[in-house]
């Protein structure tokens, strides 16, 4: 099975749907509870086993998410699947906890300026806190991932320099984190500059590295065919398209899941989900939103023609 530069996935390449948490934090409706459950039951539906479904995040700053604790009490749990919740800090690994995520994800900020403004503290207390977290999380049974976010680019410093993530990956890779995350928060990056990313921190590291890419200019989809080429182990995406930073000026949605998996599909690339129960949950998600998603391929059906699903 190759990919571009003639490279090959050593494993199925893991999705990781993002849409119940970074998705629907950047809508300016929020949907009911009950609607969140069903969105992420329709993921698992769909064969994606690994679902961002909340964070457990102060509701005053991010409203749509402070009915984290219904939902998980509301969702149907799988067999096999893992439901994940985003973390800042300790209250929020207590909740976190209280609620009974599978696994938590906590987001470090790769600049000063925007840590300070996204999460109220630099860098370095940044890193002190993912790992009490990842400490916490890990006496308590449960995997802790780490993202450095902005890890291509900063809506308030500019081009972020690929050995400022290289040095931060290292610092944080050792307090027993799941994988490294990369993310293109303000969706700037282009193919080369995450092909060679991916591939430098996984060599540092020596963990998987999971990528998650906005598409605010156009360039997610070849900066996801980049990342497989370089050996990347999960891709995150949301359903729809729909998404972004609140706290990043110009950040637009993520890469729409049922693109990337049409995408994938057809390169030859096994993930494990299925495309049709992807477009059915786009097409009820713009319902349920009241807007047309950004996603293409529930628009324009499938190819081939003869496999459109209608």
């Amino acid at each position: 099975m190759s990919t571009a530069g003639g490279a090959a996935p050593s494993r199925a390449l893991e999705l990781v749907e993002v849409s119940p948490r970074d998705g629907l934090q950047d809508e300016p409706g929020h949907l009911p509870t009950e609607a969140k459950v069903a969105l992420i039951e329709r993921a698992l539906d769909a064969g994606l086993n690994r679902v961002e479904a909340v964070s457990f995040v102060r509701p005053d700053r991010v409203p749509a998410m402070a009915d984290a604790e219904e939902v998980m009490s509301a969702v149907s749990r799988r067999p096999g699947s893992r439901l994940s919740g985003l973390v800042l800090n300790e209250r929020g690994l207590e909740r976190a906890l209280s609620a009974g995520v599978d696994e938590i994800n906590v987001a470090v900020l790769v600049t000063e300026t925007f840590s300070r403004r996204n999460q109220g503290m630099g860098v370095d207390r940044a890193v002190a806190m993912w790992s009490r977290v990842a400490s916490e999380a890990g006496a308590a049974g449960i995997g802790a991932s780490v993202t450095l976010s902005a890890a291509f680019g900063c809506p308030y410093e500019g081009v972020v320099e690929p050995r400022r993530v290289r040095e931060l990956a290292r610092r944080v890779a050792g307090a027993g984190a799941l994988e490294i995350g990369l993310a293109d928060t303000i969706g700037c990056a282009v193919p080369p500059e995450v092909g060679a990313l991916v591939r430098d921190v996984a060599a540092d590291t020596r963990l998987p590295v999971r990528v998650h890419l906005h598409n605010s200019r156009n360039t997610g989809y070849a900066n996801a065919v980049a990342a497989v080429g370089a050996g990347v182990a999960a891709l995150d995406a949301s359903i729809g398209g729909i998404g972004g930073c609140p706290f990043a000026p110009g950040a637009a949605g993520n890469i729409a899941s049922e693109d990337l998996v049409h995408l994938l599909d057809r390169m030859g690339i096994t993930t494990g989900v299925r495309l049709e129960g992807l477009l059915q949950a786009s097409r009820w998600l713009a319902e349920e939103l009241g807007h047309p998603l950004p996603g293409q391929v529930v628009r324009s059906g499938p190819f081939p023609i003869h496999n459109a699903l209608v």
